[in-house]
């Protein structure tokens, strides 16, 4: 039953001030026709019907406050308790053209398109049987209502002359009401699709969120899937290796003096190696390499540190006329960073160039290497490329790598800028 009669607060302000503006005309309509001194009614207007009349249109603005959006039983009681309210604010006084545009406001806001039309329907006949009701003849007790049109016109004119221009009256009256009924119908159609576009905007815009926190995690989880394949692959070697030179260390000790000492050298070189690869890695973990610092400043960091454990000096232009947003900056940043870490460890490579160009509204990368080289085809430099690679198409680029044994490395990203504001 709580939700049978569930009501909802009024969706548009500016609907809702709009209704409140037609009650106002009406209150004004109403009271100027009570105290009109040449009124249609036979009698005076007691006070029990002012307090009607006034309970009447309150109660029917007052129920604008709150719509019934869940049932459709409570929807048809709500507009038939409009309708009712509307003839007993209408009785024995002129029809009240504002209120039925409120009620035609009212069930655009609580029905689908069916519904509206049939409201509207309804809402026509209403307006059609109280312009009838209008009274084109005169009691002895009424002065004629064509008094004073006779003040206005040149000329003397008959009863069937004034009537025919009653009728032409009544005939403009109700194309000015269809035309007013069809203009408030537009606008709260327009409104209602405004918005609804809007939810949908912001339905979409919460989705694609959520599949980018998806993919977010998808790559985190190669990340860490590449970094331990890399400890695996690198420290463990490195340890696995070094625990053998200390075993023949050991070994030979009593009896040999300098093959021990070329055992423990060697371990330490395999343990400084090891030491590189986990600060390589620990690096490479960081959730924001450039939080706290520009792009270029973050990129001049990592060729300073590059240069300094390769010796290789890298050659690199950097031409960004706009900051980038910290989704792009990082992307370029892992691309660079994994790339140069596959240059140091399988490369073999003397010389390194690296452009970063902005053109137009399109970020243009550029890594090129003349190390040794390696087939496209069989991805000997395990997720490094795979990462680079997925970490371009998630943001919408283009990723090309050219390569063959022999002849160096040439990597290409592209972004489209326009897609990623």
């Amino acid at each position: 039953m709580k939700r049978l009669i569930q009501l909802q607060p009024h969706p548009f302000r500016l609907l809702l001030h709009l209704e409140w503006i037609l009650l106002g005309i009406t209150f004004v309509f109403q009271f100027h026709s009570i105290f009109d001194p040449h009124p249609r009614h036979h009698h005076p207007i007691s006070s029990e019907h002012l307090l009607l009349l006034f309970l009447s249109i309150t109660s029917f603005g007052i129920m604008g406050l709150r719509l019934p959006m869940v049932n459709q039983f409570s929807k048809l009681i709500y507009i038939g308790l409009g309708f009712g309210l509307i003839l007993l604010a209408s009785i024995r006084l002129s029809f009240l053209p504002p209120l039925l545009l409120i009620l035609v406001i009212r069930s655009c806001l609580i029905f689908k398109l069916t519904g509206r039309l049939i409201v509207s329907s309804l809402v026509s006949v209403f307006f059609l049987f109280g312009l009838q009701q209008i009274p084109e003849r005169h009691s002895p007790h009424q002065p004629p209502p064509y008094q004073s049109l006779h003040r206005h016109l040149e000329q003397p004119q008959t009863e069937e002359q004034l009537r025919a221009f009653f009728w032409i009256l009544k005939l403009n009256t109700t194309l000015l009401f269809g035309l007013v009924l069809l203009f408030v119908l537009l606008l709260v159609n327009a409104l209602l699709a405004e918005r609804q576009s809007r939810e949908k905007l912001a339905i979409a815009h919460q989705q694609l969120h959520q599949y980018a926190l998806r993919i977010e995690d998808q790559a985190t989880l190669q990340e860490r899937n590449r970094i331990a394949r890399e400890i695996h692959d690198a420290l463990g070697h490195s340890l696995t290796a070094q625990s053998i030179q200390l075993e023949n260390a050991l070994v030979f000790l009593p009896s040999n003096i300098d093959k021990t000492r070329t055992f423990l050298q060697e371990a330490r070189q395999l343990n400084a190696n090891a030491l590189r690869e986990v600060r390589q890695s620990v690096a490479t973990l960081r959730s924001n390499p450039i939080q706290g610092q520009s792009l270029e400043s973050a990129l001049k960091l990592l060729f300073a540190n590059f240069q300094h454990h390769t010796g290789i000096i890298p050659d690199y232009k950097l031409n960004l006329t706009q900051p980038l947003s910290t989704e792009i900056s990082t992307t370029i940043y892992r691309i660079i960073q994994e790339a140069l870490t596959n240059i140091s460890k399988h490369g073999d490579a003397t010389q390194v160039k690296i452009d970063l160009q902005l053109v137009i509204n399109e970020l243009h990368l550029r890594i090129e290497d003349n190390g040794k080289g390696f087939n496209p085809n069989q991805n000997t430099t395990g997720f490094g490329l795979q990462g680079m690679r997925e970490r371009t198409l998630m943001l919408g680029g283009k990723f090309h790598v050219v390569s063959a044994p022999g002849s160096g490395c040439l990597i290409t990203a592209v972004f489209a800028l326009l897609r990623l504001a």
